[in-house]
């Protein structure tokens, strides 16, 4: 009896212990939270879309989207500038042709009279004299066009309180030109103002009218001249 009350009471103590041992390891043991889910974890790890680049066209393989020659890079005849034209390959020699595009946009040629100058460029206008001479007057012809330097100043003589060359910056006018040479003189007689034109054309200008009326205000181009004359009293 007393060897069973001896075994009971280690078996009361080993017990205590295995239990004491086993909450002692669970309560060092590392635990880790549940992982949680979510139903669309993509959409969470996404980047906004403003993250990415703005879509761009499509390109077409080799187009290079080139400047229009009209607009940079390639000169255009203007009024007053200074054309030559030079001749080959025809059974007679023509002389070369120099001049001044005219305030109508026209230069004159032989033969063909009036072609338009205005605004081509040097292959354009040399093409188009050719198209106008072959075949109609020659079998064969070489056209070279070439633009010299214009000469970009207008001259004011006469009676003008600061007489002499004005660069031309911009479009201007007989009455907007005297203005600049500082106007007439009290000597002057302003209703017989002559302009002349670089293709030797002349223009009798009356000042007072002009400033009354624009139309009657002439533009003044590289080259040209304006004389104010004296009054005869």
């Amino acid at each position: 009896m007393k060897l069973l009350r001896n075994l009971s009471a280690k078996g009361i103590t080993l017990t205590c212990g295995a239990l004491l041992a086993a909450l002692l390891f669970s309560g060092c043991a590392t635990t880790e939270p549940d992982p949680v889910f979510t139903t669309n974890p993509v959409a969470e790890t996404s980047p906004t879309p403003a993250a990415y680049p703005p879509p761009t066209a499509p390109t077409t393989p080799g187009d290079t989207n080139p400047i229009p020659t009209n607009e940079i890079g390639v000169y255009r005849f203007q009024v007053g500038a200074l054309v030559t034209v030079t001749f080959s390959d025809t059974p007679e020699p023509i002389q070369p042709q120099e001049e001044r595009v005219k305030e109508d946009g026209n230069i004159t040629l032989p033969l063909i009279r009036a072609v338009k100058a205005l605004g081509k460029t040097q292959g354009e206008l040399q093409k188009e004299i050719r198209d106008r001479y072959v075949p109609k007057y020659y079998v064969r012809l070489n056209v070279i066009v070439k633009n010299q330097p214009m000469d970009l100043y207008y001259y004011v003589t006469g009676e003008v309180r600061s007489p002499g060359a004005k660069p031309y910056i911009s479009d201007t006018t007989v009455t907007k030109a005297i203005s600049v040479a500082g106007g007439p003189t009290e000597w002057a007689r302003p209703s017989r103002v002559q302009l002349l034109r670089g293709d030797k054309t002349k223009v009798t200008v009356d000042l007072k009218k002009a400033t009354a009326d624009s139309s009657l205000d002439p533009k003044v181009f590289p080259g040209d001249t304006i004389n104010v004359p004296k009054s005869r009293f």
